[in-house]
């Protein structure tokens, strides 16, 4: 898809090429908001600054670059609206504690199908789980698992090294099975 381009993209070929990625845009800008009207707006903002800054594409990877303007779009607001602190905390004495605890078991969510459905829908605890997540770990997990971007991808999105990426990747992941293990347990006792 990326072909040098020595130009501006004409509207016609914007469209074309990152259209195609509408749905990817609005899954990082739905995790990053955590809500859909915020998305929406992210998604038209950031679409806007693409079409406004065509001229800066050259080529390469189109999902790459708009999945950047979306995040960095996302971010400037945020740094605007001076609430980036409290949204991107790290508590070590709770998320270590977690990350530990998790180390040491092998727990898998529920994979019998009767259990799943007497939880209710795994999706559901799913997305509260990845609610609960530190936006530097929901971010990666997001584009990596619903997205299927490469670590050197999502690298060049979130203009971080790759080890970076992998290490976020694997703290995310252990988190999001502790939420959905201690949703679990909270559900065998009644407390859900």
């Amino acid at each position: 898809m990326g072909v040098f381009l020595k130009d501006a993209l004409t509207a016609k070929e914007f469209e074309h090429l990152v259209l195609a990625h509408l749905d990817s845009a609005y899954n990082l800008a739905r995790w990053l908001t955590r809500n859909d009207h915020d998305a929406q707006d992210l998604v038209q903002n950031a679409y806007l600054k693409a079409f406004r800054f065509r001229d800066s594409y050259r080529g390469g990877d189109a999902r790459v670059w708009l999945m950047t303007i979306i995040r960095n779009t996302y971010y400037t607001s945020l740094r605007d609206d001076k609430a980036m602190a409290a949204d991107v905390g790290f508590d070590e004495e709770i998320h270590g504690a977690l990350e530990t605890e998790n180390a040491e078991s092998h727990y898998t969510y529920s994979k019998d199908p009767a259990r799943a459905a007497e939880d209710g829908d795994l999706k559901k605890n799913i997305n509260r789980a990845l609610e609960k997540l530190p936006q530097v770990f929901r971010e990666v997990l997001i584009l990596k698992e619903m997205d299927d971007f490469s670590y050197k991808e999502i690298a060049e999105v979130t203009n971080i090294p790759i080890g970076t990426v992998m290490s976020r990747l694997a703290r995310a992941r252990k988190l999001l099975l502790g939420f959905l293990k201690n949703e679990q347990q909270g559900d065998e006792h009644g407390m859900s």
